[in-house]
């Protein structure tokens, strides 16, 4: 990859540097007034019914991007677990990134003859407030455990774990709100917890309540080595991944593209930025839009704001008004609450942007930052989580810390395209050696050998 030249490293400063609208820095200086827009569509046009469901892709579809040997291993490594048999449970067949992994894992597990099964549990509001306050005290927000909410989240675990069986070889349960289920296990089963947040910095008293749980598991799984706590059992690390080949992720026509944008009413002749994910107070929307208001005073550009909802995250809505009312009737501020089948036309106003952000104060891993990157496009996101496993400081992206920051970053990078465009090819092919669907095939085929090798 190219090493960036010291005018480029020029780029990273403190938050603290940017002081006042007078820094004499080539990003610093304000635009010139932007030729006339054309009227912007005062709703934009949102498919509100699912499409036909895509069949999936088989595993030699990925050979032109992984390379025929890849696929050949993932076939060899499945050789030995013929017959045995995995179940995948989580708490939202729709919205986020782990539905999105399962929903593409899933079917190629399945045509390699490892027969797997995916189960959603079920719960009420009550059940899902609680799992949302425990998923944030364990990323490190402030929360006083109540014996009340103690005794939510083992009903619904008790219900579930009635309600579902488990009869497979393997039982992968992913994440805090279905833990405890390992009260069903059987003790000729292997049983996994797969973690898909930060655990670094965790409330004690969440973690207290959850650790005796998962120390009852065979092994842990982490998305990166900072999110890990002590723990009896062993642990490894799995990156989360993106399918190339799914709605989201592949390669679309740039009519589609400009279909999408005349649909939304955004100008391609300027620039775009975009943040695409949940309206999450973890991912920082309403910073987003400081950030912008304040580079858009030196650079011209336009926002996109792209999310929707998850069924187990009941603050969306209250977060989507933060959210409008941040924005106001800025005509170049446009949020776009999109419904769970909108992978393509998320794809397209990825391919459409400029630049992308993720602004996350607190975050998993942060899919969209893969999707950004393996699209080739100059990314700035918040260096927490998993993010700094993703982006490479001023190589593969921009890393932020502040509001400030991020809006340096905007101003600087639409200003330095041939430098923009270097992170993009850097990004993507950072993407293709560590965070691709078939690379995680393959570590699920080695750890679940090394668990069958383990009940024999």
């Amino acid at each position: 990859m190219m090493e960036p030249t010291q005018s480029q490293l020029a780029g990273e400063v403190t938050s603290q540097a940017i002081t006042s609208p007078e820094v004499q820095h080539p990003s610093a200086i304000p635009a010139p007034a932007p030729a006339a827009r054309p009227e912007r569509r005062k709703k934009p046009r949102i498919r509100q019914t699912p499409p036909e469901p895509v069949p999936p892709p088989h595993l030699d579809d990925y050979k032109g991007i992984v390379g025929e040997a890849s696929i050949d291993e993932l076939r060899f490594l499945a050789n030995g677990l013929k017959g045995k048999t995995v179940k995948m449970v989580n708490s939202t067949a729709v919205g986020g990134g782990v539905a999105e992994m399962l929903n593409q894992m899933v079917p190629l597990l399945n045509e390699v003859e490892v027969k797997t099964h995916w189960e959603v549990i079920t719960g009420g509001n009550d059940f899902f407030e609680v799992t949302k306050a425990f998923h944030n005290a364990l990323q490190g927000s402030d929360y006083q455990l109540t014996q009340q909410a103690r005794d939510i989240f083992l009903m619904h675990n008790q219900i579930n774990s009635q309600r579902i069986q488990f009869n497979e070889d393997f039982v992968v349960i992913h994440d805090p709100q279905p833990a405890a289920l390992i009260h069903s296990r059987d003790d000729s089963r292997r049983w996994v917890w797969r973690c898909h947040i930060d655990l670094s910095n965790p409330s004690r008293e969440v973690w207290e309540f959850l650790a005796p749980f998962i120390e009852r598991y065979d092994a842990a799984i982490f998305s990166s080595q900072s999110f890990t706590r002590q723990l009896a059992i062993p642990q490894y690390l799995f990156y989360p991944c993106i399918d190339p080949l799914s709605e989201k992720n592949k390669e679309l026509e740039d009519s589609f593209i400009q279909k999408v944008c005349d649909e939304f009413g955004i100008d391609r002749s300027r620039p775009i930025v975009t943040q695409v994910s949940r309206f999450d107070r973890a991912k920082d929307p309403v910073g987003v839009i400081e950030a912008f208001k304040q580079a858009r005073k030196y650079v011209d550009c336009q926002l996109v704001l792209a999310g929707g909802g998850a069924t187990d995250d009941p603050e969306g809505a209250a977060v989507l008004k933060e959210v409008l009312e941040a924005a106001g009737d800025d005509p170049d501020i446009i949020i776009l609450d999109l419904p769970p089948w909108c992978a393509l036309e998320i794809n397209a106003l990825q391919r459409a942007s400029t630049l992308i952000v993720q602004k996350s104060i607190r975050e998993g891993f942060g899919l969209t930052v893969t999707e950004a990157l393996w699209k080739g496009k100059p990314t700035i996101a918040g260096a927490v989580g998993g993010i700094p496993n993703q982006i490479i400081h001023k190589l593969t992206g921009a890393l932020v810390h502040s509001v400030d920051g991020c809006a340096y970053q905007i101003r600087y990078l639409l200003t330095h395209p041939d430098f923009a465009r270097q992170l993009g090819h850097n990004g993507r092919e950072h993407v293709k050696e560590n965070f691709l669907m078939t690379t995680n095939v393959r570590r699920w085929l080695l750890l679940l050998r090394i668990l069958a090798g383990q009940s024999k």
